[in-house]
């Protein structure tokens, strides 16, 4: 590290040997003494080291005696470093190693001094004794005191000088480990709130609260992930309301079809009653009309058998023939009304044709059928309508017929003289009889198509009900889920559109 780098770096080194004045002379004044240290540095070192192992909190820096032999070895090199008075790059890099790795275990400096007091006190001890002043005639010349003090106080400021750089760098290290841990108690603080926060949030979204924002002042590192977090909410809340007002909407739409889904079916089991109704009336006609033509044939009968009696009087037979006129215009009125009758079929089939179209789409535009079914129901009328004229024609043919057998029976014998008229009136009343037949195979036309209108229709009721019972089903899912989407709370108001207002068909 840059800190270490600068407590341990040549320029540092030489501003401190300058300060405590370790200059060329005290380095001379230690060199003197490297025979000594070198000789007492291992004893020193095993006292030291002795004292370690009594020492618990020292001796669990060491796994074995291994470990601190090592140890040992590379002690010895450095103090002959500092017993040379070599203080260079080699030396500080030795320093720095040797603080970093005390930073790394955990040794503090109170250890660290007291090596350095058992060291000094064990050297110190054998200098003195080494230069103390001896009795005897060939006795070595005495050391001074100066140069006692001057050796000793070179040994000092290099031991104080060792024990400053390692240090040093082991305090830079811890400062760096506290750095370290400020900022790890800042960011676990920082996580703690952003956690603690997004966790409110978060748990209120779960509850259905769409409102929930992150208003709290987060880190400036979380500051943008909470305004994203804002917007994406923002944006989740406003799509959840747009498809509650959807979902609300469809609600109120499938209501309006499932009652017009029911309507309609009402209205198409009401159209299949009417239309059961009139198939009953037109078969009532046919039958009415094969009566007729049955009347026809018994009037033909008489009008034969009155034939011998025909020559009994020109008058009776003259107001006969006039009688069997009226009866020809009747016949002829009852031709028109067949005619009537025949285009009432006609047009009959293609609205037949038109309700089996309209049949088809009955589930998304059922007004159409009704229009048809409206007009269906004008052209049944109208076949009531001419029924009954037929039924007032053939009563007033019977009259007739009944007034010309009186008249026939009245001139009998004058009837002899005109049989070949009696026969023309004979074959009119075949044309008659052909006419009511052709009457009755025209109605039995229409009844059949009505027949098939009629089946056609319950086909049709049956259809609306299945989409009558879908609509039904729509209603129930939609407002399900309208009720789903109301668990969520929005800031914004739900608006949901006015029914389209579907009325009821008359």
């Amino acid at each position: 590290m840059k800190t270490e780098h600068v407590a341990a770096g040549k320029e540092d080194i030489a501003g401190r040997l300058n300060f405590m004045a370790l200059d060329d002379a005290a380095k001379a004044s230690l060199k003197t003494l490297k025979p000594i240290l070198d000789k007492e540095m291992a004893p020193a070192l095993d006292k030291f080291y002795a004292r370690v192992k009594k020492t618990p909190e020292t001796n669990r820096f060491f796994s074995s005696d291994a470990h601190i032999n090592r140890a040992k070895g590379a002690q010895v090199g450095h103090w002959a470093n500092i017993a040379d008075g070599n203080f260079n790059d080699e030396y500080g890099a030795k320093v720095r190693t040797i603080g970093q790795v005390h930073a790394r275990i955990g040794l503090e400096p109170r250890w660290y001094i007291g090596g350095y007091a058992l060291i000094a006190e064990h050297l110190i001890t054998e200098i003195v004794k080494a230069h103390w002043p001896k009795g005897g005639l060939f006795s070595r010349q005495a050391t001074s005191a100066e140069e006692m003090s001057a050796m000793l106080s070179s040994l000092v400021k290099g031991m104080f000088l060792d024990m400053d750089l390692s240090i040093s760098v082991y305090m830079d290290a811890s400062d760096v480990t506290k750095q370290r841990a400020v900022q790890e108690e800042v960011l676990a603080t920082e996580r703690k709130l952003v956690s603690e926060t997004f966790g409110v949030a978060l748990k209120k979204i779960s509850d259905g609260d769409l409102t929930a924002r992150i208003a709290a002042d987060l880190p400036v590192a979380y500051e943008e992930l909470g305004e994203h977090f804002n917007h994406a909410i923002s944006e989740l809340a406003r799509a959840i309301g747009g498809i509650e007002a959807g979902a609300s909407q469809i609600h109120l739409s499938a209501k309006e079809i499932a009652a017009a889904a029911d309507d309609l079916a009402k209205r198409t089991e009401r159209q299949a009653a009417n239309l059961e109704e009139t198939a009953a009336a037109v078969e009532q006609v046919t039958r009415t009309v094969k009566q007729t033509a049955e009347g026809a044939d018994q009037a033909n009968s008489t009008v034969i058998a009155a034939r011998a009696n025909a020559e009994r009087s020109g008058e009776v037979v003259t107001h006969a023939i006039e009688v069997m006129q009226e009866i020809q215009t009747s016949s002829a009125s009852i031709a028109r009304i067949v005619d009537v009758i025949d285009e009432i079929a006609f047009q009959t089939n293609l609205l037949a044709l038109n309700a089996g179209i309209e049949a088809a789409r009955a589930g998304e535009a059922g007004r159409g059928f009704a229009v048809v079914a409206s007009e269906v129901r004008a052209l049944a009328q109208r076949c009531a309508d001419a029924a009954k004229d037929i039924q007032g024609l053939i009563a007033k043919s019977r009259g007739q017929v009944d007034d010309g057998v009186n008249s026939v029976n009245q001139v009998a014998q004058s009837l002899q003289q005109i049989v070949s008229q009696v026969v023309e009136v004979s074959s009119v009343f075949g044309n008659i009889r052909a006419s009511t037949a052709e009457q009755a195979t025209g109605l039995q036309a229409v009844n059949t198509a009505i027949g098939q209108m009629d089946q056609i229709t319950q086909q049709n009721a049956a259809m609306v009900e299945e989409a009558n019972a879908a609509s039904q089903a729509l209603t129930v899912e939609s407002e399900q889920i309208a009720l789903k989407l109301k668990a969520f709370k929005t800031s914004t108001q739900v608006h949901v559109g006015s029914p389209s207002g579907y009325r009821r068909a008359a």
